[in-house]
């Protein structure tokens, strides 16, 4: 695999502004149309890009886990409705900020799952992590028992998209072992969309135009973001570049703050210090345990010769 850290670093920071632009849009139609709506539009507008992917290697359907699939999908949909619910109601700065909190229920959700023991280094990053939730709750005052059901609500809602987004990862390298990355796009887009069409009789709120042309957008950068997240890990390795998919917060909060007037607090700066600092150092640990596997391999065969 060749490894381009400039070309994948660019690649994956474009794709995480074309994700900060559709949650904006989220936000937008979010208050006049219903979720599954928009994530039915969202799906079936991404279709194409997904499609262009696939073309490039052949596109095959075909599969003997298709549970697997249609598994990963339902639980997939219940994570782009967590996002489309949260991104109306919270700054989309926040909003991005707890759903890094991804890589720590990854571990989690390993030990009793894929049975791992995580390392003390990896309890470490946990800890300072949601010691980062934590700051950003104490910013909003939602341990405060005065604070409002509905802005805790919200917040929790915001912080379970990670556990679920974090189980949609696993669930995609269960998957991988037997399915090739293309299949599980297909296999994602062609369900989502028919799982979404499915209530849109009963839930039907007819766009404006203006709301029409975002739902299209959204497709389509969805579509695009896919597109370059897919060429940015196929020009790099993904513990090189992996920590530039952090620059999603400051697309966010930029957009958040010209586009929604959302001033970025002070304690929600100091959660994204935490928990994105968490995250890059269990990307670097990854790293060097690779690293130390690919050294020992090497003395082991050189012995061995």
């Amino acid at each position: 695999m060749k490894h381009d850290l400039k070309r994948g670093a660019l690649l994956l920071a474009s794709a995480t502004f074309f994700v900060a632009a559709l949650n904006a849009l989220q936000k937008l139609t979010g208050t006049r149309l219903p979720a599954l709506e928009i994530i039915f539009f969202r799906n079936l507008f991404s279709l194409p890009f997904v499609l262009l992917i696939a073309s490039r290697t052949g596109i095959v359907l075909r599969t003997h886990h298709f549970r697997g699939h249609l598994i990963r999908s339902v639980v997939g949909l219940i994570s782009m409705i967590m996002v489309v619910i949260t991104v109306t109601r919270l700054p989309l700065a926040e909003q991005q900020v707890l759903s890094y909190t991804q890589p720590l229920f990854l571990v989690l959700l390993s030990i009793p799952l894929l049975h791992e023991r995580p390392s003390l280094q990896r309890w470490i990053a946990v800890l300072i992590g949601f010691s980062g939730v934590v700051v950003v709750a104490l910013g909003k005052g939602l341990l405060n028992t005065s604070a409002t059901s509905v802005s805790t609500v919200i917040y929790l809602l915001a912080l379970a998209q990670g556990a679920v987004g974090a189980l949609t990862t696993m669930q995609i390298r269960q998957l991988s072992a037997t399915e090739a990355s293309t299949t599980i796009s297909l296999w994602q887009a062609i369900l989502m969309t028919v799982m979404t069409a499915a209530p849109l009789p009963f839930i039907w709120v007819t766009p404006g135009w203006q709301d029409g042309l975002c739902l299209v957008v959204v497709g389509a950068f969805a579509g695009i973001a896919q597109v370059l997240q897919t060429e940015a890990f196929a020009s790099a390795q993904v513990s090189a570049i992996g920590p530039f998919a952090y620059t999603g917060l400051l697309w966010a909060a930029l957009i958040g703050w010209f586009g929604f007037g959302e001033i970025p607090s002070s304690a929600m700066a100091a959660g994204a210090v935490l928990i994105i600092g968490s995250g890059v150092w269990m990307l670097r640990h990854d790293r060097a345990l690779k690293a130390r596997a690919v050294i020992v391999a090497t003395v082991e065969a050189a012995e061995g010769s």
